[in-house]
């Protein structure tokens, strides 16, 4: 039994494992070949250390994840709450169906020029693309899990006397609780890609910024480092959402 059990927790390690070992070989050779262009996980492993220890490693990661969440919790709250405006308002979703579907498709790095004329460079400027691309996935799934509410619910709420706002958050809520961390999950790993985006192209500080940094020193192998660590941090960010849905689920008496 224990056997088995450990064969489950070391199976889905194999291939990445596996990969890993095939870019080593491919990167030495390559390097025996005289190519300085890439480095191999040896190489990176050892960088990383470098950056971990000389604190610069935790200092961008800290500045990445604090812009992250921030624009998260500002996309979020506003994609939130008017997802759930319109899931309840069929008045509501045709007014604003038009300007949703404008400006959904507008690339958040698109913003970038924008959002620097406005905010000029750093934070507020980052937050600002953040949340704007966080904003438009939280309110469709949002306003898609409104719709499908069980309607006897809304019936009851409404013969019960509740207020709009009773309404959203002791029927509407509760019931859409699955699916609102399915749109977390998705916003948490947008928030990412769009922080560490901006921090490559326009922004002097977090993981992208350190990660293009290295790129211009040529120094392939700090370059890789930070390529896997911000794999590694969207890893262990999705395995806390995860965490939390679990136990959010479990306190409201939903399935998960």
């Amino acid at each position: 039994m224990t056997e088995n059990r450990l064969f489950r927790w070391l199976r889905p390690w194999v291939f990445p494992v596996v990969l890993i070992g095939a870019f080593e070989w491919y990167a030495r050779r390559a390097a025996a070949l005289g190519s300085d262009a890439l480095a191999p996980p040896s190489a990176a492993a050892k960088a990383f250390a470098g950056a971990a220890l000389d604190g610069s490693l935790w200092q961008a990661t800290g500045f990445t994840l604090g812009t992250a969440a921030l624009g998260l919790l500002l996309g979020a709250v506003l994609g939130i709450a008017l997802g759930v405006v319109l899931g309840l308002s069929r008045r509501a979703a045709q007014l604003g169906s038009v300007s949703i579907e404008v400006l959904r498709p507008v690339p958040s790095v698109a913003l970038i020029p924008l959002a620097m004329l406005g905010f000029g460079f750093g934070v507020r400027m980052e937050l600002a693309i953040v949340a704007f691309a966080t904003f438009w996935p939280l309110l469709v799934l949002v306003q898609a899990a409104v719709q499908q509410v069980e309607p006897r619910l809304l019936e009851v709420s409404r013969v019960l006397g509740l207020s709009a706002r009773e309404r959203a958050f002791k029927i509407v809520l509760p019931a859409i609780v699955p699916r609102l961390f399915v749109a977390l999950r998705l916003g948490v790993a947008v928030a990412l890609v769009v922080a560490v985006t901006v921090e490559i192209a326009a922004n002097p500080n977090g993981m992208g910024y350190a990660m293009m940094i290295a790129q211009q020193s040529f120094d392939p192998a700090l370059m890789l480092a930070w390529l896997g660590w911000i794999g590694v941090v969207g890893f262990a960010v999705n395995a806390g959402m995860l965490v939390l849905q679990r136990a959010v689920s479990r306190r409201m008496g939903v399935q998960a």
